[in-house]
């Protein structure tokens, strides 16, 4: 155990589905490891483990999905999280329309946004991803419940982290 496990493990955080295209190539991952970083101007950053396809992909991408699912999507979570891309084709499951950069995004998805690539951190075994927010899906009306930590502590990955 780490340090910061003590730390680390009250937090219940959103769990988030990350996309990406390159080339011919699509790959999606869940994602615990993501926040707001800047309002002005406004970016966001998600952190990807370089064990992941979905990392391999968004190396090369110039835009990146990221999306919340409502609780009652905790299947879609687990396709994303549960399943590697290295061995099953995700997209092949689920509803999605390419935007910007390509970019597949979930259409089942709570609410969504594509972010262009403005730079990549170092993080020791996940790469952050600072994304500049290009397109977002319609707002939703009040808090829906997400899909949390909690919710998929039980999943196996389809990669260690």
């Amino acid at each position: 155990m780490s340090e910061l496990d003590a730390f680390s493990d009250l937090l219940d955080c959103p769990m988030y589905v990350v996309t990406a295209a390159a080339g011919d190539e699509r790959a999606g991952c869940l994602v615990g490891f993501a926040s707001q970083c800047s309002i002005r101007p406004p970016r966001f950053a998600v952190w990807l483990s370089t064990a992941n396809r979905t990392y391999r992909v968004a190396r090369h991408a110039t835009h990146l999905g990221v999306h919340l699912l409502h609780r009652e999507q905790a299947a879609l979570a687990r396709l994303f999280g549960g399943e590697t891309g290295d061995e099953t084709d995700k997209f092949r499951q689920v509803t999605w329309e390419p935007r910007h950069g390509g970019v597949p995004v979930l259409a089942d998805a709570c609410v969504w946004f594509v972010g262009r690539v403005h730079s990549r951190v170092d993080g020791g075994d996940h790469v952050g991803f600072l994304l500049d927010p290009v397109e977002t899906s319609p707002p939703v009306r009040g808090r829906p419940p997400l899909v949390i930590l909690s919710d998929v502590a039980d999943l196996s990955p389809g990669h260690p982290a």
